[in-house]
């Protein structure tokens, strides 16, 4: 099934996040990346713990995220990385452009 997703990745810094987009987007697993800031607070060797972190966004098609997570899961920083699917749905247009730009060239 090719539907379109987001894949929400939680890093250490923006320069991970940067990097991480990148590796995907040169592996034509993604068609475009955002991030930005937060704050979080999770649970983390039985303590609260509170940190800023940066949010990638990565905007695949649903056939893409095994890949995906398996890319991510070998250069990502964390133990235990966050990497989410959230289905989405789009403008047609957008949606074309993004299937195009994950082809391999």
């Amino acid at each position: 099934m090719n539907n379109f997703v987001f894949v929400y990745i939680t890093n250490p810094s923006k320069e991970e996040a940067t990097e991480i987009a990148k590796h995907l987007l040169k592996k034509r697993l993604i068609a475009c990346a955002n991030i930005f800031p937060i704050n979080s607070m999770y649970w983390w060797e039985s303590k609260i713990a509170e940190e800023e972190e940066f949010i990638l966004i990565a905007k695949t098609i649903e056939g893409n995220f095994e890949k995906l997570k398996k890319e991510v899961e070998k250069i990502h920083p964390y133990s235990i990385p966050c990497i989410v699917k959230i289905p989405v749905s789009s403008n047609e247009k957008y949606f074309e452009w993004l299937k195009n730009e994950i082809k391999e060239r």
